[in-house]
């Protein structure tokens, strides 16, 4: 576990230099364009395609803010823009739910920005993320909905997205976002689930890993002792965890996503999403994101991280 996709030794002519595949195919910021602009979006949770902007200058926390946004799971489509130019034109001809601004900025600072915004969308929430707090008072002539400062944990960052979104106070739906590349977590509204017993969010990866196959009590409890007999003590052990699993998603609200049928554990795919459903289905902008980890927690991964190994070679490399 661990090896980047591209350091495979087993054909020479796919290999380059370390990482170079990722490097090349990570980027996320895209040109500002026309022609794709939704009809159909509807501004805020209400089944509509909710997209966000990130303008700052400097291309690096650029890129660490919109990484930060996507990871939140809230919103389909995040775009970075350096030039705040290309974001007014982009903005011409596509909707947006959420702006996130830089304020200190050369040739048009953020807050004249803003207001060039507020022309084309007015309702449109701002927030906006500086290193300076002296802009706060002057901020407040566009009427923002949020104010970060530089750097910004990704806890406050959630609250005042999902604060942006809500509509005036009315809680937007249930959102489950499931990461599996790198460590697996899971998010609901951009917050993550923090499970009480660590074997309980063990069974929920092995089923999300099962992409909705059933699996028995026993086998279920085969993966996570696999050094153990399933006596009765043990199988008490099991009770707890599964009541425990499902205490933790009602909780958080994500209960919808679990199912125990006939003794049999399986997760409903389409009640959440998820990184591996979606490099699998052939999205290639989720199988970027693949950096040779996946559920990194978990020995009985490894196969599939070798499969997505493949995957990536194949798709991005070996053409």
């Amino acid at each position: 576990p661990g090896r980047r996709p591209g350091e495979s030794h087993r054909d020479p002519k796919c290999a380059g230099p370390p990482g170079e595949a990722v490097r090349r195919n990570a980027d996320h910021r895209q040109r500002p364009g026309r022609g794709d602009r939704r009809e159909d979006a509807d501004p805020r949770y209400k089944g509509g395609y909710m997209r966000a902007i990130c303008v700052d200058d400097n291309a690096q926390v650029l890129e660490h803010i919109v990484d930060s946004v996507k990871r939140l799971g809230l919103l389909e489509d995040v775009r970075g823009f350096t030039r705040p130019e290309d974001a007014l034109e982009w903005m011409r001809d596509n909707e947006v739910q959420l702006i996130l601004l830089d304020i200190d900025m050369p040739n048009m600072n953020g807050l004249e920005l803003a207001r060039r915004m507020r022309n084309i969308a007015a309702k449109t929430p701002i927030i906006f993320i500086t290193a300076y707090s002296k802009f706060a008072l002057d901020a407040f002539d566009v009427h923002p909905t949020g104010y970060l400062l530089k750097p910004f944990d990704r806890e406050r960052l959630a609250r005042e997205v999902a604060y942006a979104l809500s509509d005036d106070g009315v809680k937007p739906p249930t959102r489950i976002v499931v990461h599996t590349f790198g460590h697996f977590d899971i998010l609901v509204n951009g917050n993550n689930v923090i499970f009480r017993r660590s074997k309980s969010k063990e069974l929920l990866a092995y089923l999300i890993h099962r992409r909705g196959a059933s699996i028995s009590r026993r086998e279920a409890f085969g993966v996570l002792w696999n050094d153990r007999d399933y006596d009765l003590s043990m199988q008490k052990q099991m009770d707890v965890v599964i009541r425990s699993l499902r205490e933790t998603l009602k909780q958080y609200d994500a209960d919808p996503i679990f199912e125990l049928k006939s003794r049999n554990l399986f997760v409903l795919p389409d009640k959440f999403e998820c990184d591996l459903y979606r490099a699998l289905d052939g999205d290639g902008e989720a199988l970027k994101n693949y950096f040779g980890e996946y559920m990194t927690q978990y020995s009985w991964a490894a196969q599939t991280r070798e499969h997505l190994s493949d995957l990536y070679l194949s798709t991005f490399i070996c053409k």
